[in-house]
């Protein structure tokens, strides 16, 4: 052993060498290589088997990941799981639509488990017998977490208990108009299923085509949310599992332009019993929703407050300066919208339900907070010093409607900015 580490021998030497006989030895018997206790180098043939030093390259393939393979990892991974939680609820909702059908059946004639097997007949036979042997290696092994997943029923996969009901379809069609669409809707998720199953790369227009697919299927089949409400801004099922990740912030969008884009002022407003919004202007509701349909609106049952920054005050004064605008510009243009809203309000049977009010203090938000009878929407920019409403980040928020259960007033967005929309109009002025 030399101090730099075990040294290897030429594998041709041919014989066994002592001291005297080792390639480069010292005199007087000191091993090879060494001379005064300092490592003299690796003999010519030999193989070092010394630690590398630091810093020394290091030999063999490259294990690390950069940063664009992990982000390639990611984006695979929350497509994967986004696909995932669709085709969980598509296989949860057909397994007990099949269940309900076929079991009253076939369960009083064959009892049991018996019953799924008696069901796929000679054409299922082969994968029904696999999914009792996978039932019994999983009893064996414990893999059964759930006791109400003891059943065969539940070791079918996608495709067979398609396939149930495609034999069977005299039995459902009572349930169900139209056999073409379901068998289509499963068709579109074959390819995602397929994919998601071996841990593949999923593209992102195979996503979306599955998340239609899906979000049909589950209304064909019963599954669907059924809430008029919802219809503005439908809940999606990953939102409705994991939304809470992220309290009640649904999206969010760089700039104006981009949320009208995904949620237009008429799916915003369209079918709101109650509406409150509060900024400088109002110009998402004022410029993209017309008179006419505000006074349908509220005549059709809504109640509107509308809060705006005093054209007369000092704050729309500092604003314009931060926005690089002449004098007096923006005040006008408040002004405007305000005589556009009093011409709305003069125009209902009952001008009550229609209040306008305007605010004296520096505005550092604007807020547009939509309910319906179940579910309400908010959309809150936050006034940046350079930045025009139109230019500033949106955030959408997912809250209750007029009917609907209280939310957490500690888990939510939507619950502050109504209690800063309440503190700001106790402290305002009606406009006449």
């Amino acid at each position: 052993m030399s101090s730099g580490g075990l040294e290897l021998p030429p594998g041709d030497s041919g014989h066994e060498g002592g001291p005297a006989d080792a390639p480069g030895g010292a005199p007087g018997g000191a091993p090879g290589g060494v001379s005064g206790g300092a490592s003299a180098g690796v003999s010519a043939g030999a193989v070092s088997l010394a630690p590398a030093e630091a810093g020394s390259a290091r030999a063999g393939a490259e294990l690390d990941w950069g940063a664009d393979a992990w982000s390639e990892v990611r984006t695979r991974a929350q497509r994967a799981g986004r696909a995932y939680i669709w085709l969980n609820l598509i296989e949860q909702r057909l397994r007990a639509v099949v269940g309900a059908v076929l079991r009253p059946i076939y369960e009083p004639v064959h009892g049991g488990d018996d019953w799924v097997v008696a069901a796929a007949g000679p054409a299922g036979q082969e994968w029904v017998q696999r999914a009792v042997a996978v039932r019994e290696v999983s009893r064996r092994k414990g893999y059964l977490l759930d006791p109400a997943d003891d059943n065969v029923l539940s070791f079918l996969t996608l495709p067979q208990l398609r396939e149930l009901m495609v034999q069977h379809w005299p039995c459902f069609e009572p349930y169900f108009d139209d056999r073409r669409e379901i068998e289509l809707a499963l068709d579109e998720l074959e390819v995602t299923r397929n994919v998601v199953s071996r841990n593949r790369a999923l593209s992102r227009a195979v996503l979306e085509q599955a998340e239609r697919a899906s979000a049909r299927l589950l209304e064909v089949l019963g599954g669907g949310a059924g809430a008029p409400g919802a219809d503005r801004l439908p809940i999606d099922a990953v939102e409705d599992l994991v939304g809470d990740r992220y309290a009640d912030v649904i999206s969010v969008h760089p700039d104006r332009v981009r949320l009208q884009r995904q949620l237009p002022a008429e799916d915003l407003f369209g079918g709101a019993r109650r509406l409150d919004a509060i900024g400088i202007g109002l110009n998402l509701l004022v410029q993209n929703f017309s008179g006419r349909r505000l006074v349908r609106l509220t005549e059709a049952g809504c109640r509107v407050r509308l809060l705006f920054l005093n054209p007369a005050s000092s704050a729309v004064k500092r604003r314009e300066r931060e926005l690089g605008l002449r004098k007096g510009e923006l005040s006008r243009s408040v002004e405007m919208n305000i005589l556009h809203v009093r011409r709305v309000r003069a125009g209902l049977r009952d001008p009550s339900r229609f209040e306008i009010h305007v605010f004296d203090e520096t505005p550092r938000f604007t807020a547009y907070l939509v309910e319906g009878e179940t579910s309400g929407i908010a959309v809150v920019q936050s006034y940046l010093r350079r930045a025009r409403g139109m230019e500033a980040p949106v955030l959408v928020l997912r809250g209750a409607g007029t009917r609907g259960p209280a939310r957490d007033a500690d888990h939510g967005l939507f619950p502050t900015y109504r209690e800063e929309f309440e503190s700001i109009w106790e402290d305002s002025r009606p406009v006449s």
